[in-house]
C-alpha cells in the first residue's frame, strides 16, 4: 500500500493552488466550454469540488470516526452543483473551494491518527464497508481526476485547430 496521510495532504493542499494558477482571469471561452451535453466544463468542476468540500469527504470520515459501520454515510449529490445560481465569478469559486479546502485540512490533521484510524471502516451507501485510507485516497485521485478533467476539456476546445498535431497530442485522443 502506497497511502501516506502526510503525502495525500500535500495533494490537497495544493489543489486549490493549481486550479487558481489554471483558471484565474480566464475567458470565458475556457471556463464554460465542455464535450457536449450532459459534460461539465471548467466552472462547473470547481461547483462540483465546492460541494464535495461540504457534503462528502470530512462529513463521511466524520461519520467513520463516530458511528463505524452502524449508519451509512450522508448522502453526496455529484451533480448538486449545477442547481447553483449564485452567479459567483470563477475568482470567487477558487477563494471559497480554497477557503473551504484549509479549513478541511485543518480537521483533517486534527481528526486522524495515520496510527491507529486508517483501517478502520464505514458504510458507503454503494459500496458497502470502506476504510478511511479509502476514503482519503479517493478524495486525493478524485482531486487528480478533476483536474486532468478541466484540462482535458479545455485542450478539446482546440481539437479542430491544432490540425495534423493532433496525431502527436495524446489528450485530445
Amino acid at each position: 500500500m502506497n497511502f501516506n496521510l502526510n503525502e495525500a495532504i500535500e495533494v490537497l493542499e495544493r489543489t486549490p493552488r493549481a486550479l487558481e494558477a489554471l483558471l484565474a482571469g480566464l475567458s470565458d471561452g475556457w471556463l464554460h466550454c465542455n464535450e457536449g451535453e450532459g459534460t461539465w466544463n471548467a466552472s462547473e468542476v470547481v461547483g462540483h469540488l465546492i460541494e464535495a468540500e461540504i457534503t462528502n469527504w470530512i462529513p463521511r470520515l466524520e461519520t467513520i470516526l463516530n458511528d463505524g459501520e452502524g449508519k451509512p454515510f450522508p448522502p453526496f449529490d455529484r451533480f448538486a452543483h449545477l442547481n447553483d445560481r449564485s452567479g459567483r465569478t470563477i475568482g470567487q469559486k477558487l477563494q471559497h473551494f480554497q477557503a473551504l479546502r484549509a479549513a478541511n485540512v485543518v480537521k483533517l490533521r486534527g481528526l486522524v491518527d495515520p496510527a491507529d484510524d486508517l483501517d478502520r471502516t464505514g458504510l458507503h451507501p454503494a459500496f458497502g464497508a470502506v476504510t478511511i485510507r479509502e476514503l482519503l485516497s479517493a478524495w486525493v485521485v478524485h482531486d487528480m481526476t478533476h483536474m486532468a478533467q478541466i484540462v482535458r476539456v479545455m485542450a478539446k476546445r482546440y481539437a479542430n485547430d491544432v490540425g495534423p498535431y493532433k496525431e502527436y497530442l495524446s489528450i485530445l485522443k
